[in-house]
């Protein structure tokens, strides 16, 4: 029977008669199919606007390029470029009501340098960047900025991330995030356990097909090459998630892959770690009160020489001396190979405190850091963003041949507002024990491990069981019994 007849056979609101099979595909598939039609058919709309502002952030790398070229390049490149010190006093002279917390150094030789500061009336998460000319030192221009997305880039991000609706807002990304990696691996568990006649069938779109078919053959085909991308996508998405995301982390600590950091705490200034390297420039009510600011300072001239006399040169990024805190020069060159080794630099001697290899971090930290930078088109540069910009193109797609099928399976084509049938209950039914007991227990696990699948599952079986009733009622009605 194909997939077709075993989908349109059953009478809207049929249950599967309570009696179990032989186990394997023949038995576990019909669940699968109405797993993956509820799962398609509520969570898409979600899966289509995570995809369509995924698209615009995987283009705002370049773009930000063309609207910002006046601040990140400089009009002419120089013989030689100035010393940091004299930039950054540039910077400080066109935003004297700044506190400057760190510079980048230009990464390469047309671009100019950044100066962060810290300033009163900024949002919490951003800081005011001064670009300045590395060769000149003129002020090419200041920004708003949140890390190192300028704006159209960080606004971009946090409408991928909550639709500009803040805490709320997250969630809708949480939930496509947790259901993504379900649809993507059932829909493919069901495209290739179908029969077919051909086997290019499995990796080519039917050509020859008409109607439903052929949008099934296209849903099939493409959900086939993006299942990959897609299953990487929703588990580094859920690292950033504020439930999954907790667990996540919690898990990647007791399993010893947390991210270590570089120490840079002076002597005498607390007990060490590799702590925050900005702490110290806050302080709030009940703290003691922390040590000064070191007297003795090299410069960020001498600490950069340092670092790069350790082995730190890729793509600097500089945090000056906090109070108790010493400088902290950081590699941040996050396309393969990887360069992101730190150190820690005294202030007072310029002398190399601490040191931290990217090769000694823990493979779950590792991996961690790729999946991350994956997920924001760093890992590949360019060809990165056009992967992930495909990828948002194939879900859109996905979403609406998905659509598409349902409005095309509807019972009766001649009313206009009736709408394909889903398969029959009670599925499970025909599961063996032997398969139904784990499959339960690693739902069971799955769903309180990642929180907003669970609770989004447990309210759809809940709908399902009162329309089931609803179901039968009705047909005992009619029916007189």
């Amino acid at each position: 029977m194909s997939l077709d007849e075993l989908q349109d056979a059953p009478a809207r609101g049929a249950e599967v008669p309570p009696r179990h099979t032989a186990g394997g595909w023949a038995a576990l598939r019909p669940l699968l199919l109405r797993t993956h039609f509820y799962a398609g058919l509520l969570i898409a709309p979600l899966l289509f606007i995570a995809a369509a502002t995924g698209l615009l952030y995987a283009a705002s790398w370049q773009a930000e390029k063309i609207v910002y070229a006046d601040e990140l390049s400089v009009p002419r490149v120089g013989e030689r470029a100035l010393p940091l010190s004299a930039q950054v006093r540039a910077a400080r002279e066109a935003e004297p009501g700044g506190e400057v917390t760190a510079v980048w150094p230009a990464p390469d030789a047309d671009d100019t340098t950044r100066v962060i500061m810290e300033k009163k009336g900024l949002a919490e998460g951003e800081t005011l960047t001064v670009f300045v000319d590395p060769y000149t030192a003129d002020v090419r221009g200041q920004l708003t900025t949140a890390g190192d997305a300028l704006p159209l880039r960080a606004w971009l991000s946090e409408f991928h991330s909550s639709l500009q609706l803040g805490e709320f807002g997250r969630n809708y990304s949480e939930l496509a995030a947790s259901w993504l990696w379900v649809v993507a691996l059932g829909g493919l568990a069901l495209w290739i356990g179908r029969r077919r006649t051909r086997p290019a069938r499995l990796v080519l779109p039917d050509r020859t097909a008409t109607g439903r078919r052929r949008t099934l053959s296209w849903h099939g085909t493409v959900g086939l090459w993006a299942a990959a991308g897609l299953v990487v996508l929703s588990a580094t998405g859920l690292t950033w998630s504020k439930y999954a995301g907790e667990n996540i982390g919690q898990l990647q600590d007791r399993l010893g892959g947390a991210t270590p950091s570089v120490t840079a705490t002076l002597d005498g200034a607390g007990a060490a770690g590799g702590a925050d390297e900005h702490a110290g420039h806050v302080m709030t009510d009940g703290m003691e009160m922390p040590l000064p600011a070191p007297t003795a300072d090299v410069g960020i001239d001498k600490a950069v020489a340092a670092a790069r006399a350790a082995g730190v040169t890729e793509d600097l990024r500089v945090t000056l001396p906090a109070r108790g805190k010493g400088y902290v020069v950081k590699e941040t060159d996050k396309q393969v190979p990887v360069h992101l080794d730190a150190v820690a630099v005294d202030p007072a001697d310029g002398t190399v405190m601490d040191e931290l290899r990217f090769a000694d971090h823990p493979l779950l930290a590792k991996m961690t850091r790729f999946g991350i930078d994956l997920h924001m088109g760093l890992t590949f540069g360019l060809a990165n963003q056009v992967a992930l910009a495909a990828l948002a193109v194939a879900v859109m797609f996905l979403v609406f041949w998905g659509y598409r099928m349902w409005w095309m399976r509807r019972p009766t084509k001649d009313r206009r507002l009736s709408v394909g049938r889903a398969q029959p209950r009670g599925a499970w039914r025909r599961l063996p024990a032997t398969t139904l007991l784990p499959l339960a227990a690693v739902t069971a696990l799955v769903g309180w491990f990642v929180p907003m699948l669970g609770i989004s599952l447990l309210v759809f079986l809940l709908l399902d069981v009162a329309l089931g009733f609803l179901a039968r009622r009705r047909a005992a009605l009619a029916t007189g019994a």
